[in-house]
């Protein structure tokens, strides 16, 4: 059964970071093509980042060079990095693989 847990989420300043992570289980992660995706309040799911198995990565144009995703395959961990955030970067980030998402974690980013 695919898990995918994500953690880091919280309360940012505009301008701030964070650093969130999604840990994976039941499946090969090594191999696996991974997203992430949001939901702000009151609005659809949207992509935000996608990663190959090599570390490859694309991004969503509202959040290149901002937001950086990496993964270590041997703790089958993914962790985007949020940096320069805005206000409306607030929303619940998930974890991806395939048709299946995790719980998600929330990131309010407020002064």
């Amino acid at each position: 059964e695919v898990q995918l847990v994500e953690s880091g989420g919280g309360l940012v300043q505009p301008g701030g970071s964070l650093t969130l992570s999604c840990v994976a289980s039941g499946f090969t992660f090594s191999t696996s093509y991974m997203a992430w995706y949001r939901q702000a309040p009151g609005k659809g799911l949207e992509w935000v980042s996608s990663i190959n198995a090599g570390g490859g990565a694309n991004y969503a144009g509202f959040v290149k060079g901002r937001f950086t995703v990496s993964r270590d395959n041997a703790k089958n961990t993914m962790y985007p990095q949020l940096n320069s955030l805005k206000t409306e970067g607030t929303a619940i980030y998930y974890c991806v693989k395939g048709a299946t998402k995790g719980g998600g974690t929330q990131v309010t980013v407020s002064s």
